[in-house]
This record gives C-alpha cells, structure tokens and sequence, in this order.
C-alpha cells in the first residue's frame, strides 16, 4: 500500500471505531488529549499520528494498536479492502471532481458493510464486462469534460497566446489554413525536434500507430507517412501543445497503447484540445458556426465546406463543434463516432452533453438501430468506393420517449484501416431553443426518422422497419416477464 492509503485506512477504522463507542469528535480527542481539528484530519486521512498518540487512541477507543493500525479490515469488509488497494482506487483523479480522500472515508465509515457489498457488485460487474482500469480512467475523463461542457478557457487562451508569440516571426497570425510546414518549422526551430515520416511506415508491427514519441536530447516524433497531410498536421500541433503546455506525462504512442494515469489521459487531452483550437481558432469557428445556423434551410455545401477551409478531418471539425457550441450558442450536444467492420457498427468514442440515450446493449453484443444517423451513413458507403467524405442530417425520434435530436455528420474510410469505414456525428436536442439558434430546423427537406436503442429492443414490425438487423428478443422477453407477473397477481386475487 501507498503512505496515502495507509492513511485512509486508518481514519476509516478511526473513524468507525469512534462511531461504535458513541463519542463525537470533540469528546474523542478531549480523551485523547487532541485537538478536534488534528483528529479531523487523521479521519479524513490527511495526517499519520505517532506510535504514542496511536496508543492513546486504541485505549480510548477499546483497541490494540496492532488492530488499529493493520491494514487488514474485517471478513465483511474484504472486498472494500480490495478496492481501496488496487490501481483504479489509488489513480482515480478525484480532485478533480472536488474530492479527497476525507470525502472518501466519510462515505466508506457510514455504512462500511453496505459500501463493501456496493463495491463487490460494481467489481464483478466490470469483470463481466472485461472492464479495466483504463475504461474507468477513460469514463473518468469524459465525465470531466461533460461537466466542464468540454470547454476549457485556459486551453483557448494559450493556443491564441501561441498564436501571438509565433505567429509575427512565422507569418501564420491569420492566415487559414494553419500551414503544415510552418508547424513543422516551428517544432523543428523552437523545440529541436527531428520529425521522421518514414520509419513507422518501413515497419510492419507499427503500421497501426498514427505517430510514436521518443524522449532524447534531440526529440524525435515519427509520424505515418500514409496519414493524409491534415492529419499529420493535427499530430504536429498536438505536439506543440504537450511542449508549450510543459506536458510531461503523456503517451508516446498515437493511438496509446498504454495508459498508466489520468493525468496521462489529461495530458493528451489537453495537448489534443489545444491543436485543434490553433488549426481552427476560436473566433473564425464561431463565426462559421454562426454562419451554418444563420442558414433558413439546409445545405451540406457550407457545411462541407468548413473542412477545406481548416483543412481538418471530420472528426477534427465536430470535436472542435463540441467545445465551443455549447459556450457560444448555449446549445448541448452530443458527439458519437463509430467505425464499420466486418458487417459489425462499433461505437468508439463519444461525449454526451445533452443525456442522450446511448443504446444500452452494447455490453451485451446487441444490435445498434440501424436508423441513428450514425449508422445510415455507414451503410450507404458499404460496398462503395467514394472519393469524397459523405454527408448527412436527419431529425431522429426516439420511439417511446419521443425525444428528438437533429443529428449532422460525416462519413468516410479511414486510411491506416483497410476496410474499415468511420462515422462522426454531432445531435443537438430539439427544444424551443434550438429553434432560436439553428434557423433551417424546420427544413421538410430534412429526414425525420423514428429509432429506438437497439434491435432486440425496438417494437416496430418488419413493415415499419426494413433495416432490422435482429429479432426484437429483449422486447419479448420483457413482454413474457409482464404476462408472468400478472399470472402471479392473479393467483393471489
């Protein structure tokens, strides 16, 4: 165990063991000749006291000191104390949802067996579902942008203070797009990197990796050659952001192959959101998007548009949406990107602002509804060679909740994946707001679909629906559940 966590350990048996003698703070460190600040913070798991103050605190409280200070808790508490000691407990980034280990030890003392069971329940869950601890450093990291709105106005303002630091000596103040070989040079100049486009490419077992990162006194960042130039050039201005950031904790490989912190995860996330707001600066995308919402009906041509004026890949674009839509035109949102293989729709990244119903059978190997618009888009590219990036909108209707969504996106195949094709969407809930903000809403030229979760869920029949890809299994049997509780009832009658 960690010094840490030693520490919290011993204010939750502090703590639980006050509570079970009856005593409050005050009177618990009157005996024990403390002050009740100095107790708060051995409960909170701040502070360690000495072997003799130890002592005198397990004579108050009726204990050895072995028992008050081993690590060991209860049978009952076993599986807390597994918790408490594995690597997602002792990584989880909880200052930076406002919470610290005293917090913790207040929730675990409450009701330790209860908690204990909780955490038994959540444990085997993850096991169920192969969860690991990168998955739940992940959703910790989605869970901080969506309360931040994924704005983030530190971020904005060093990638403008770069901008206006470089940009006189570069001659790139305002310039769009953002130029891939003045990146380059100011990576190369300012920072001494040695920029490598071939080695990856040379290397079979790399092929995957968009770029790799190795720290010398020269620093090298080898990029894939096969990427298209706007994505070589997102990963150069990521890397300026990690060196003028001072981001030292990062992963060196892009897509990481390993994440060993949140702060990692932070890391890169941060260096990501700033390359994206120096390729599409904050001032020109609002206007574009003020200009996109102004439209009184839709066309993709303007929206098509922006990704030649930035130079950017779809994805870049709609993340970029995701950050200042929300800020500026006071709209949530929500951003899904999904990958096509083999006849498969993989769900691979997503950031939901606006608590839209992301289909819950994905754990369970269920069927996406081939309705979302994420998904349409992919089965109109299937099978067909397409020169440009495919574009869509549709209005999607949940079926029973009736909530809507007015969904726009991308669609394309994606370069270091044969036969693999991309998907990425942003949706907006339609609410009289949204009216105010986006003028061409109300365009009839615009779908209006009916979804559902997924397939084994959805109630609509094979004349309603002609792209189901699975029997409505779930659906049946939950209806079978009903029949069956109401016989029960009836017997009872």
């Amino acid at each position: 165990m960690s010094l840490n966590l030693v520490n919290v350990v011993f204010g939750m048996k502090v703590r639980q063991a006050r509570t079970e003698a009856g005593l409050s703070l005050s009177e618990f460190a009157s005996l024990c000749e403390l002050s009740p600040s100095y107790v708060t913070e051995i409960e909170k798991g701040r502070k360690y006291p000495r072997a003799d103050k130890i002592m005198r605190m397990a004579e108050v409280l009726g204990k050895s000191y072995d028992e008050l200070v081993s690590i060991k808790l209860d049978a009952s508490l076993k599986y807390l104390e597994s918790a408490l000691s594995s690597a997602v407990m002792r990584r989880f980034p909880f200052a930076e949802f406002g919470l610290e280990a005293g917090d913790l030890v207040t929730l675990l003392t409450r009701e330790p067996i209860k908690i204990s069971a909780l955490i038994h329940a959540i444990l085997e869950i993850g096991r169920r579902y192969d969860l690991k601890e990168e998955d739940f450093l992940r959703a910790a990291l989605r869970s901080y942008q969506e309360i931040h709105e994924n704005y983030f106005p530190d971020l904005e303002e060093a990638a403008l203070a770069f901008t206006a630091e470089f940009g006189p000596k570069y001659n790139f103040t305002g310039e769009l797009p953002v130029r891939l070989d003045v990146l380059e040079t100011i990576l190369q100049e300012e920072y001494h990197y040695k920029i490598d486009r071939e080695a990856i490419v040379a290397n079979p077992l790399l092929s995957r990796f968009r770029s790799v990162f190795v720290r010398a006194p020269q620093p090298r960042l080898y990029v894939n050659g096969k990427l298209y130039p706007r994505q070589i050039k997102f990963l150069i201005a990521r890397e300026l952001g990690y060196r003028y950031l001072g981001l030292e904790e990062r992963s060196i490989t892009s897509t990481p192959d390993r994440v060993t912190s949140f702060q990692q995860l932070l890391n890169d996330f941060k260096a990501a959101y700033f390359g994206g707001a120096l390729l599409m600066p904050r001032a020109n995308m609002t206007a574009d998007l003020q200009q996109l919402f102004d439209m009184t009906t839709w066309s993709p041509l303007p929206f098509k548009q922006l990704l030649a004026k930035y130079d950017v890949t779809p994805e870049m674009l709609l993340y970029r949406f995701s950050e200042l839509v929300p800020e500026f035109f006071g709209l949530r949102l929500h951003f899904l990107r999904f990958h096509h293989v083999n006849d498969t729709f993989h769900l691979i990244k997503h950031l939901n602002m606006n608590q839209l119903l992301v289909p819950s059978g994905i754990g369970l190997h269920e069927h996406h509804c081939r309705r979302w618009l994420s998904v349409r888009l992919l089965q109109e590219i299937a099978n067909q060679p397409i020169e440009e990036t495919h574009v869509g909108v549709q209005i999607s209707e949940f079926l029973e909740s009736q909530e809507r969504f007015l969904c726009l996106g991308f669609a394309r195949p994606l370069v270091l994946s044969p036969n693999v094709n991309s998907s990425v969407i942003v949706g907006f809930r339609v609410t009289p707001d949204l009216k105010q903000v986006v003028r061409f809403l109300d365009d009839p030229a615009i779908p209006h679909v009916i979804i559902h979760e997924t397939c084994e869920r959805c109630p609509l029949t094979e004349a309603q629906c002609q792209v189901r890809a699975a029997e409505p299994t779930q659906l049946r049997e939950a209806q079978i559940d009903r029949e069956r509780r109401l016989a029960i009832n009836e017997l009872g009658a």
